[in-house]
């Protein structure tokens, strides 16, 4: 068993359930991230397919899987670099404070992480 699979599981699971979330209610999304409503929809399809595509890539037989790796970073690095800069900076604690009630950015640059990792070290087949 690959090992990535311990980071692919966990991204794929916390990018698809945050966009899922945002696809079934996007008018209270909008609202509670101060967001236009075409963006909260775009930032929940990215999500969505980031998740989808963590886990369609880590498939050894999956064709063009190193396309999908790199698409899914493609998909979820503007997504995290959105949240770090317009919601969570400059506050590094995940916990919620009176100036950021969303928490700091430390579990975003952890994903962020990922979604590199997963964007920089598709490898092509050969």
């Amino acid at each position: 068993m690959n090992p990535l699979w311990f980071v692919r599981i966990p991204f794929a699971i916390t990018f698809a359930g945050h966009g899922a979330g945002k696809l079934l209610m996007p008018r209270a999304s909008a609202d509670m991230l101060d967001l236009s409503l075409p963006m909260v929809l775009l930032v929940g399809v990215a999500e969505v397919l980031a998740g989808i595509g963590a886990i369609i890539g880590g498939f050894e037989r999956v064709p063009h899987r190193q396309l999908v790796d790199r698409l899914t970073g493609i998909a979820a690095v503007p997504v995290l670099l959105g949240a770090i800069f317009l919601v969570h900076w400059p506050r590094w604690s995940f916990v919620a404070s009176e100036s950021h009630p969303f928490g700091g950015m430390e579990f975003q640059v952890l994903l962020l992480g990922v979604a590199l990792l997963l964007l920089f070290t598709a490898r092509r087949p050969g």
